[in-house]
């Protein structure tokens, strides 16, 4: 696959010049280091950088053609190759994504929603490639910069594209699902995050629903689910519908048959004739939705019960994400990756069903973009919280505090800080033996510190008993 002089062309507001010297090029680059020899580089502006500052180094590492802002044309007049200007470089790079994206002859699946996007398209990915050649988004790739990356770093040798879509403003999904054009579409819930800017969960919906709208002629398969309220009544008129979830009358239906006195899942799944039973590899009951998830993707493509068991079976936690490590007499939860209440919710269930011991530990901080409502959000948490049984809180953050005053008021054992060195002081003096602890909290709070503390505590407590 090549972008031909005639693509090139067919990119609004594109002016070529030197268009005589220009060859088909086989990759499309915005970083200078990985530039190519014949291949194209894209001069984008970010926050932190100017990609037309990288233009000559692209030069010297042998790009074929660059493409740059049509005010920086006199900047680059002494250079001997095609030079493409436009009004937008970044626009321009989405359209040679959407330009390689119907070139390629895979099958594209684009995922987003509140929660669990990044762990089921990994999910799905790991299950599809027991049958498929499979590309998938890395790292966080999933806005307008980065869905049009994944797309053209995808081989013309792969048969299927796994993409997620990430937004926390109006309009996002609906730019980069233009660029995917997806053949099936899956939104795993609609929650509370991005509330700061997307203001309810209506307007959650309404963001992340662009991508179960038909692109042009291509109308996707929605991969609908069907334990999500708003989703489920909003979708009810789409055509190609498959359904999936826990509740009754899902065209891929799942139940829970039990749990393991370490909290891992036993997963049944029945799509038509297909039945496949399991015992996930993974933890919490959001873990089991985003394998539904993935599942009902699998079945849809053709995947058969022994491949779709096999899938699950080589699942691997990720860390950030309700990632359960043992040390010793110890259970260390690490869900430092982010946080919202529905996420917290689903990490404290996964705390009541951990039963090798009684004693659980909850090391929280600020749940961010919720909004008008987060003093709300984070007071409802205590109530939740208030329920398990033999808990400790000990939480940081100016919202945490209001959720710390509810817990007081039950009664519950917690303490808050208001300092990062107090509450890693409070870590290092806490016996630690036979606990199921958990770390959670937003990316700004950066917990991350806060479980590596812990970890480093409990493996030389460790080597000390051996």
């Amino acid at each position: 696959m090549r972008i031909t002089l005639e693509d090139l062309f067919n990119i609004p507001t594109a002016v070529i010049y030197n268009p005589d010297a220009y060859k088909s090029a086989a990759a499309v680059f915005i970083d200078s280091r990985q530039v190519k020899k014949k291949s194209i580089f894209v001069a984008i502006k970010g926050k932190n950088f100017d990609g037309h500052d990288f233009v000559k180094e692209a030069v010297k590492k042998g790009a074929g053609a660059i493409i740059i802002n049509k005010r920086k044309l006199s900047e680059f007049d002494e250079l001997d190759l095609p030079v493409i200007t436009v009004s937008n470089t970044t626009h321009a790079y989405g359209e040679l994504a959407r330009i390689w994206r119907k070139k390629l002859k895979a099958k594209v699946i684009s995922i987003t929603g509140s929660n669990g996007k990044t762990s089921t398209k990994e999910i799905l990915s790991e299950i599809l490639s027991e049958k498929y050649k499979v590309h998938k988004t890395t790292a966080n790739n999933n806005n307008h910069i980065g869905v049009p990356l994944t797309i053209l770093s995808a081989p013309s040798g792969c048969e299927v594209v796994v993409l997620e879509h990430g937004t926390n403003h109006f309009g996002e999904i609906e730019y980069t699902a233009k660029i995917a054009q997806p053949d099936y579409s899956l939104i795993t819930n609609i929650g509370s995050g991005h509330l700061e800017f997307l203001k309810d969960k209506k307007g959650v919906y309404k963001e992340k629903s662009a991508l179960l709208e038909k692109i042009g002629e291509n109308e996707p398969v929605r991969l609908i689910n069907n334990d999500d309220l708003l989703i489920r009544k909003n979708s009810k008129n789409y055509p190609n519908r498959i359904t999936f979830g826990f509740r009754t009358g899902s065209d891929v239906k799942a139940d829970i048959t039990g749990y393991s006195v370490e909290g891992q899942i036993r997963l049944s799944l029945k799509y038509k004739s297909k039945k496949v039973e399991c015992i996930l590899p993974l933890y919490g009951r959001s873990s089991a939705s985003n394998v539904v998830s993935s599942a009902a993707a699998a079945f849809v493509l053709g995947l058969n019960e022994s491949e779709i068991r096999k899938g699950i079976s080589k699942l691997k936690q990720i860390k950030g994400r309700l990632f359960v490590k043992r040390y010793g007499k110890t259970v260390l939860i690490d869900d430092t990756y982010n946080s919202n209440p529905e996420s917290l919710a689903s990490a404290v269930d996964t705390l009541k069903k951990i039963k090798l011991y009684k004693r659980k530990i909850l090391v929280l901080g600020d749940m961010f973009e919720l909004g008008k409502g987060s003093g709300k959000h984070h007071v409802d948490a205590a109530n939740k919280i208030a329920g398990l049984p033999g808990g400790m809180v000990f939480s940081i953050g100016k919202y945490m505090r209001q959720m710390h005053q509810r817990l007081i008021e039950s009664g519950y054992d917690c303490k808050h800080f208001s300092s990062r060195t107090g509450l890693k002081n409070k870590l290092n003096e806490l016996d630690l033996d036979k606990s199921v602890i958990l770390v959670k909290g937003s990316r700004g709070m950066h917990m991350e510190e806060f479980l590596y503390l812990i970890e480093q505590k409990l493996i030389s407590e460790n080597n000390r008993g051996s």
